[in-house]
């Protein structure tokens, strides 16, 4: 029995995604990195989180929940300098990079100028830049 749980086990873990794109806003320096788990393929969602670095000044890394698979796309926006707003169908974050804070929640009219998205592609994080 043992060994066919051993046997079972890489089926079980085949499916997961464990992920992350990040945007260089100032190459590798200056970045917003949004990293994707899902523990188990039967699992509809991923567990979200968003890493806000600006070297050597603060890297802070934020939980933003679970989000279902299927609808994997985090817009990005940037209403001012070192302020970034992130968009997941109905919720919205708010960073901002000179300190590596969590602001307030942005009003959907106060989101800003488009840069991006991060879309799941298959079982792959990817961001997209924003067309000019």
């Amino acid at each position: 029995m043992r060994r066919t749980w051993i046997l079972l086990a890489p089926l079980l873990l085949a499916g997961c995604v464990r992920d992350s794109a990040t945007y260089y806003i100032n190459g590798n320096e200056h970045t917003l990195t949004v990293r994707v788990v899902q523990d188990y393929f039967w699992k509809k969602e991923v567990e979200v989180s968003l890493v806000a670095a600006r070297w050597p000044d603060c890297q802070r890394q934020f939980q933003l929940g679970d989000l279902p698979l299927a609808e994997m796309d985090i817009e990005v926006f940037s209403p001012a300098e070192n302020v970034y707003s992130l968009r997941a169908g109905t919720r919205l974050w708010q960073v901002e990079t000179q300190t590596c804070t969590m602001l307030p929640v942005p009003a959907p009219e106060m989101l800003g100028e488009p840069i991006g998205v991060y879309t799941m592609g298959e079982k792959k994080m990817v961001f997209e830049k924003a067309a000019k």
